[in-house]
């Protein structure tokens, strides 16, 4: 059997030096367009409409202007992550992950009270929920905890509130990491980060709180396969005035316009250094809103705070 192995060897074809070289140099460039997520970019190029062919109204479909740029966060070293817009305060509510916190934010990037998150894990997404309520988002845990909107200085505590916890495909630190509400018909949509990236829509989550129990939980996995083209999902915002599902993810720099009925998508940004005016990319965008404006703002690893105007 051996020798029947070795004459089966020396039969194969000998590659020469340059065979090799260019075996190297093909995969180098496989690997490259992985890396820099060139396929992503070709296939968006090609299939998504120029701005100015977009839908009248849409999210992405004007210039932007970046306003702050960068800006580190006031007593903020690290795990700067989810943002919402609350408009009936006019102000944004953001999250710490370690230590869990709640900051309530100015529209300039400022602090204006800070809530510890007592019993909380792993606290990656925020957004409000109007009437006064915030639901937090825990990652690992597949948590969302419906919290009042705080009226004095003091922590919150976990065991006070009521939650709802999935459980989806619990893989440490790999779970949900953005949440975006639909208020008008009582929609929650739940972004989970990779491995694999998943986007859930929760129906009935705010009546079912306030006792009027009825959830329905839809996986649009189709969504995923045919309009999102990224390698994780990092935030998740809806749109009240529009109707669409805005994506944002921070490995592939990317906020993605989806139509929040069908999952369509509408268009694309990247945020790089291009974009908006921006000296550098977003180095880890892991949150994400607009105001009723139309204006963006983004917070990024480590404490990193931008806005960005709407021309």
């Amino acid at each position: 059997m051996l020798s029947v192995a070795k004459r089966a060897f020396s039969r194969l074809p000998v590659l020469r030096p340059w065979m090799w070289l260019l075996f190297v140099v093909l995969f180098a460039a496989a690997y490259q367009v992985r890396a820099l997520h060139l396929d992503d970019r070709l296939y968006y190029w090609l299939t998504t409409p120029a701005v100015s062919q977009w839908a009248p109204g849409s999210l992405l479909g004007r210039d932007y202007k970046v306003q702050v740029d960068a800006k580190a966060v006031g007593g903020v070293k690290n795990n700067l992550s989810g943002l919402s817009y609350d408009e009936q305060r006019d102000q944004l509510w953001a999250v710490l992950n370690n230590p869990e916190e709640l900051l309530a934010m100015s529209k300039d990037g400022e602090v204006l009270a800070r809530y510890p998150l007592s019993g909380f894990s792993d606290v990656e997404g925020v957004t409000y929920l109007g009437d006064g309520l915030l639901l937090l988002a825990e990652e690992r845990e597949h948590g969302l905890v419906v919290v009042p909107v705080p009226e004095r200085a003091g922590a919150l505590f976990r065991e006070d509130y009521r939650a709802l916890t999935l459980g989806i495909q619990r893989d440490g630190n790999q779970g949900f990491e953005g949440v975006g509400y639909d208020r008008a018909r009582d929609r929650l949509f739940v972004a989970k980060e990779h491995s694999p990236m998943k986007l859930y829509e929760i129906r009935g989550l705010k009546s079912s709180v306030k006792g009027d129990f009825g959830l329905e939980i839809i996986d649009h996995e189709d969504w995923i396969r045919d309009s999102v083209f990224a390698t994780d999902l990092s935030s998740v915002h809806f749109d009240e005035r529009t109707g669409h599902l805005a994506l944002l993810s921070d490995e592939s720099k990317r906020i993605m316009e989806l139509d929040g009925d069908s999952g369509k998508l509408i268009g694309f940004r990247t945020l790089n250094s291009d974009f908006a005016g921006l000296g550098k990319a977003v180095p880890q965008g892991e949150g994400m809103t607009f105001d009723d404006d139309g204006n963006l703002y983004i917070v990024s690893e480590p404490n990193l705070f931008y806005r960005f105007g709407r021309g």
